[in-house]
């Protein structure tokens, strides 16, 4: 995760506070959506065109893996893609490894996709990637017969072999995981009969939304989806919307900043992606969604903010599997916020990028608060912060997070390593610095 680095090294950041944020923009594609219009399409029969599509490291990576796979993708103009695809049945061995990078999303989904193919295939990513655990994945697509392995048994790279013939299976997944459970039915395309799978809380649903999308008969509800093999997909458009991920950044930031007031355009709300918002209200963030409508992928709103006091709240454990990758921007919040915040049941975050629990507690002490650090959550005391020197520990969204944080900032905070902000929000400094922001290169 660049530890390997000295900080000399790294990329890095000098934020401090800017002005008051305001503004009318759009923030980049939704990654999670980019990753399975690419598959999606890549597996359909005929031409798809996606629009709206992140151009981050992390998704270029999904695209170039499908190209090596024999599918055929245009790039006509930036957020574009043209997929022509190849059928459910049509991806050719690659050649050598897949590089997934930074992407758990590209890994897990692909280990599921890849367990149905007739050759064999390896899944490898960078060094943050290579430490997150992938034994909750390979464990159900092994019980649905696939063989899929690692060097030291959990850990990347991912060895699968192909050839094999799978067979649905009904699956009750330990862990509330968008991931896992789209691996499993991602497998369960090239399986025999049913695969159903259920989880202790609902997550995202956007695989299932999108097999439906292009023509797949799945059906789902919160916390359950089931479908079975032997369909096939059929070629469409596919708007992708703003990414509410990177979002939650200015969200955050307005919120907190005093005389903000800013306009987030065509931002994907579905309601497994945004506990932030809920979470944000309690605390008496002044938030609207206006021209809300339905997207492919879901509910699609603008997204308007303006400053507001926030006090710390008790997060209720229902909101955390809706904000998982949001946590960072909250903690700020809640640094910010007059009075105490609890966090509990987010131990998902030890396992992310970095262990967001740890980074954002280390990160935040250094800058003046007063946090203490459980096994599944923090316990945060709201104040001013004050100038210092944080590590993103190669996180893009730790690095965004106290970013927002040198907004209120006595001074100027030096953010650490922050290349890997471009996996999935190029061009953050640019827009940030045009809404406000006090950022530069350090």
């Amino acid at each position: 995760m660049g530890a390997a680095s000295p900080p000399s090294a790294r990329e890095a950041w000098l934020a401090s506070p800017g002005r008051a944020l305001s503004g009318d923009f759009t923030v980049p594609g939704d990654k999670s959506i980019s990753h399975r219009a690419v598959m999606f399409a890549a597996l359909a029969d005929g031409r798809s065109r996606i629009d709206g599509f992140l151009e981050g490291e992390d998704t270029r990576a999904t695209a170039a893996i499908f190209a090596r796979m024999g599918v055929g993708i245009e790039a006509p103009s930036p957020s574009c893609r043209i997929v022509h695809g190849v059928g459910i049945d049509g991806l050719r061995a690659p050649g050598g490894e897949l590089d997934c990078g930074n992407s758990g999303t590209a890994m897990r989904l692909l280990a599921g996709l890849l367990a149905g193919q007739a050759f064999d295939s390896v899944l490898v990513g960078d060094a943050s990637l290579s430490k997150r655990p992938m034994l909750r994945v390979m464990a159900p697509l092994r019980d649905m017969g696939a063989a899929v392995g690692s060097d030291d048994g959990e850990r990347p790279p991912l060895r699968i072999t192909g050839g094999r013939s799978l067979r649905g299976i009904a699956f009750d997944s330990p862990v509330a995981s968008a991931q896992v459970k789209s691996a499993v039915l991602l497998a369960g395309l090239y399986a025999q009969g049913e695969t159903a799978v259920r989880e202790p809380r609902p997550t995202r649903d956007y695989t299932e939304r999108m097999l439906a999308a292009f023509g797949w008969p799945v059906a789902f509800a919160p916390g359950e989806a089931r479908l079975s093999g032997g369909h096939r997909l059929a070629g469409r458009d596919i708007e992708v919307p703003g990414d509410f991920s990177s979002a939650a950044f200015f969200i955050v930031a307005a919120s907190l900043v005093p005389g903000s007031d800013l306009l987030l355009r065509s931002v994907g709300i579905d309601p497994r992606r945004t506990g932030l918002l809920e979470a944000l209200r309690m605390m008496g963030a002044d938030i609207r969604e206006l021209d809300r409508r339905d997207g492919v992928c879901g509910p699609v709103a603008d997204i308007a903010v303006r400053h507001a006091p926030l006090r710390g709240i008790d997060l209720p454990e229902a909101l955390v599997a809706d904000m998982i990758d949001e946590f960072p921007a909250f903690a700020v919040a809640a640094a910010c916020a007059s009075g105490t915040t609890r966090v509990t049941g987010a131990g998902e975050l030890r396992v992310k990028e970095s262990d967001r629990i740890s980074a954002m507690a280390t990160g935040l002490e250094a800058l003046g608060a007063r946090v203490r650090e459980t096994a599944d959550g923090m316990l945060i005391e709201g104040g001013r912060l004050r100038a210092g020197r944080v590590d993103s520990l190669g996180d893009h969204r730790i690095a965004m997070a106290f970013a927002v944080a040198a907004q209120l900032a006595g001074g100027e905070v030096a953010i650490d390593d922050v290349a890997n902000v471009a996996t999935s929000f190029p061009g953050f400094g640019t827009l940030a610095r045009g809404a406000g922001f006090g950022l530069r290169s350090g």
